[in-house]
């Protein structure tokens, strides 16, 4: 079993990792539409510490906070756009919104294939129960396994990041891609709408109470495209 302090610092790494990943992609989205905000605010980086230096309670206290009362950070991050520039390109507004949930989806696929790799080289194994921090298994002690505890944290919370973010309600990703779906008037009013503090609040309950029905079928389904075995079996 693994030792609760080394499972909470390889979840506090990942979402470390994962949260500055998705605002370093809405950062760059934003400046290939036009945008320098964020870019000037030193945002387009993977370095995590221009991320924290703009959120250092979201990025930091509340994920340490939350890993030591649950067991697993929760924490919040954000990425500084021009407001009249968005108002004004509804449609590349909405295409940065979307890079960060994609950039995460980007991560699944490549904890996906370092699993795939390591089983096919007899270092994982597919376990018999899956969960988050058991979406493989090691073969043996040492270093196969903490790389399978930390893909299979990887693989989790980046797809958890990606069902999370893509729920419409805002202040979600989801909220601000729907400038891909919507004209552009009704676009603009949605985000005016958005940006009102209660709207948002009651974005994040209809997200709290959506999101276990949602991400339950999701991860089950992307673990089972993972293992194909486990249909075969």
């Amino acid at each position: 079993m693994t030792d609760p302090v080394v499972q909470g610092l390889v979840w506090y790494v990942a979402f470390l990792a994962s949260v500055t990943v998705h605002e370093a992609a809405h950062a760059w989205a934003a400046l290939r539409g036009g945008d320098p905000t964020a870019y000037l605010g030193g945002q387009v980086s993977i370095d995590p510490m221009p991320h924290i230096r703009r959120e250092p309670f979201g990025m930091v206290v509340l994920p340490i906070l939350s890993l030591v009362l649950f067991g697993w950070p929760f924490g919040f991050a954000s990425t500084p756009y021009d407001p009249a520039w968005a108002a004004a390109h509804p449609r590349r507004a909405a295409w940065m919104s979307l890079a960060g949930p994609l950039a995460n989806l980007a991560l699944v696929l490549a904890a996906a294939l370092a699993i795939r790799l390591g089983v096919a080289a007899g270092g994982f194994f597919v376990p018999p129960a899956l969960g988050l921090t058991e979406v493989v298994l090691p073969a043996g002690p040492g270093l196969w396994a903490g790389a399978a505890l930390m893909l299979s944290v990887f693989f989790s919370l980046n797809l958890i990041l990606v069902v999370l973010n893509l729920i419409p309600v805002p202040p979600l990703d989801g909220a601000g891609a729907l400038g891909l779906v919507l004209p552009g008037d009704l676009t603009r009013r949605y985000q005016a709408l958005a940006s009102q503090p209660l709207f948002s609040l009651l974005g994040l309950l209809v997200a709290w109470n959506l999101f276990g029905r949602l991400f339950r079928p999701v991860f089950h389904t992307a673990v089972g495209l993972l293992h194909p075995e486990l249909a075969a079996g």
